[in-house]
């Protein structure tokens, strides 16, 4: 909040979040626009590689819930909180099939997401909700 010219704080819009998305191949960019604007709002001086790396977990997790935990007319939910000293980022979708990691083939072009995530993550996981499941990552910023 900021002090007006009149002794009164003037209300700062927080940018939301949850927010959802359908379940498209227009999801992924969607909600990498939606992080960065959650994460720029409550971290103003955050550093590019940190941006970059929330970014890339959204796009992997939203990725995934597209492809795997969607149906036509399924919506992803998106939650991001960050803070100076780190992130939670968390992708709900309506399947309760779980994310696997897949042994990466020669010549496959997809699988490699959650190796991806794995990697440059503190913390990440699966839990069960009562219809689907959230996939969430706490992202490595140090």
């Amino acid at each position: 909040m900021s002090r007006t010219g009149h002794g009164r704080r003037a209300q700062v819009a927080p940018v939301a979040s949850p927010r959802t998305f359908a379940g498209d191949a227009k999801a992924p960019g969607r909600a990498r626009k939606h992080a960065r604007e959650v994460i720029e709002a409550a971290v103003p001086d955050i550093t590019g590689d940190r941006l970059a790396i929330a970014q890339l977990v959204v796009s992997e997790l939203v990725t995934n819930a597209y492809r795997y935990g969607t149906e036509p007319g399924d919506r992803i939910a998106v939650t991001v909180d960050a803070a100076p000293e780190g992130a939670r980022i968390e992708v709900h979708d309506p399947a309760r099939r779980r994310p696997k990691l897949r042994a990466p083939g020669r010549g496959r072009e997809r699988g490699r997401g959650l190796y991806v995530v794995q990697a440059i993550a503190d913390r990440w996981g699966v839990d069960d909700r009562p219809f689907g499941k959230v996939v969430w990552v706490e992202p490595a910023w140090h």
